[in-house]
């Protein structure tokens, strides 16, 4: 379990492409403090298993079904990611409960600075847009946001300068994309109750 409090930016140093997905090496230094082979860390939003520590930095296993559903299905040398190491028991729990299970990739659709604010729109499927709602939580790259606004096109966040500063969202343009982990207790809240909803619409009742 994650918090959305990134730690560290770090590099993507290599790329082994195999025929059952890819094997990504990250430099790094912060995240590595207590961390052992079998350890999991957020990478840009992504959980992820240490398989190695090296000098420097540690490699990951990218199966087919990660690259299927995140933006890592292109990662290459040079890229830069966000990492957090898991919540320990007796941590601040500074953001909200992330687990690094990507729910789809978004595309920003628009970015403009307002008053020392930086403002992005992102565009989502459907069946994800549906667990958004105005100032609650959502995950992006790795990164704890607050929804500033959901409309029909998608949705806002407000990102001050810390956060463009020790994040990836600093780079952000137009077209690029993140991925995309919605909050895990809206989307429990409508597991439960859409059988009831169902039932309703069925003309039952509850």
């Amino acid at each position: 379990m994650f918090t959305g409090i990134i730690e560290e930016i770090g590099t993507v140093a290599a790329v082994e492409r195999r025929d059952d997905g890819v094997v990504v090496t990250i430099a790094c230094q912060d995240v590595l403090g207590g961390t052992d082979v079998g350890a999991s860390i957020s990478v840009s939003g992504v959980c992820l298993t240490v398989t190695a520590l090296v000098d420097g930095g540690f490699t990951a296993d990218l199966a087919a079904s990660t690259l299927a559903i995140t933006t890592l299905d292109d990662v290459a040398p040079g890229r830069r990611v966000n990492l957090e190491r898991p919540l320990a028991a007796d941590g601040r729990f500074g953001g909200h409960l992330v687990q690094g299970h990507v729910d789809s990739v978004g595309t920003v659709t628009d970015v403009h600075d307002e008053e020392g604010t930086r403002f992005v729109r992102f565009r989502v499927p459907d069946e994800v847009a549906t667990y958004l709602v105005p100032k609650g939580s959502v995950t992006l790259d790795g990164v704890s946001l607050t929804i500033v606004d959901v409309g029909s096109d998608g949705f806002d966040v407000a990102l001050i300068p810390h956060t463009l500063e020790v994040t990836t969202l600093g780079a952000l343009s137009e077209g690029d994309r993140v991925n995309v982990e919605v909050d895990v207790v809206g989307k429990y809240v409508a597991q439960y109750l859409q059988p009831h909803v169902d039932r309703l619409a069925g003309g039952g009742e509850c």
